[in-house]
């Protein structure tokens, strides 16, 4: 790697901010990643987070850690709490696989950001627990949480947010940065996909795809599942400022089954993502946001 360690400075305490207030410095179609811990939600943008790569925080009890690796365009958040101890994370400066390699202050292990996994130190052997998250844009995010917090340029730390210092990054026909192992051709290494894993399998869908279709039901494992997919979001990665980035749109992956039943989605070009046993709209949330099953909410 270039940078030494916590040279890519981590955000140790963050401040927040209200909608308002973020609405002077962040663009409507801007991306921000959003979590939603019981009941609780914060909004980290992606123009702070492509600085910085990870945010130690609280949020709706738990302790975590929201990061974002701009070579895979991979977030990620992360349960602190390993075994009963609270720990903290920082950027060691190194890449495996193209991708950001974690450590934590306590005990100096390393850890593979993209999968959470110990990979040299005291801790190898440990996997930590990831918590549901999406990338989405900032407008999606006000306007179904107005009274929401939204993660401060006040960072301690003097960046271009807003900027993209990855100019063109995100341009499909490139390659990851100094990746040398052997490349799966199913897809191109720099397709954009949304993925969900477990502990026995994982699945990627293309933002191609998802683009085309905007809902997919599918099986993942032993249940079943439903893939949102919204317009209106920006690139991080591929103009100077992120804002006139190209709209690569929003994603999110949900439990397709509610109160004990299965549900099963499609997209009307009018009112958006419906469901076909009530029809009731769906937002990119998975909120029902009208119709019989208005103020349900599917598992994210």
């Amino acid at each position: 790697g270039g940078p030494t360690r916590d040279g890519i400075p981590p955000i140790d305490k963050p401040k927040f901010v209200d909608v308002d207030s973020a609405k002077t410095w962040i663009k409507d179609n801007e991306p921000v990643v959003f979590v939603k811990i019981n009941n609780k939600v914060k909004a980290y943008p992606i123009q702070i987070l492509i600085w910085h790569e990870i945010v130690n925080d609280t949020l709706g009890g738990k302790n975590i850690s929201v990061t974002f690796c701009p070579l895979c365009n991979s977030t990620i958040v992360f349960d602190r709490n390993i075994n009963g101890k609270i720990y903290d994370f920082g950027t060691s400066g190194l890449l495996r696989n193209s991708d950001l390699v974690m450590y934590d202050r306590q005990g100096e292990t390393l850890w593979q950001q993209f999968t959470g996994v110990a990979i040299i130190g005291d801790m190898v052997g440990t996997t930590l627990t990831m918590l549901p998250s999406s990338m989405i844009s900032f407008k999606e995010y006000y306007t179904a949480y107005p009274q929401g917090e939204v993660l401060s340029k006040e960072t301690g730390y003097y960046r271009a947010y807003g900027n993209n210092p990855y100019v063109g990054y995100d341009d499909i026909n490139s390659s990851p940065f100094l990746y040398q192992n052997p490349i799966d051709k199913r897809l191109k290494p720099m397709q954009r996909v949304v993925t969900i894993s477990n502990k026995y399998l994982s699945k990627a869908y293309s933002y191609k795809i998802l683009k085309n279709k905007k809902v997919i039901n599918d099986i993942f494992g032993a249940d079943k599942i439903v893939l949102f997919h919204k317009s209106g979001t920006a690139s991080a990665l591929d103009k100077r400022y992120i804002s006139d980035s190209k709209d690569v749109g929003s994603t999110a992956v949900f439990s397709a089954v509610i109160e004990g039943k299965v549900l099963e989605f499609y997209y009307d070009k009018t009112e958006g993502i419906k469901d076909k046993k009530t029809n009731s709209v769906w937002n990119i949330f998975g909120e029902s946001v009208s119709g019989k099953l208005k103020g349900k909410e599917l598992t994210q």
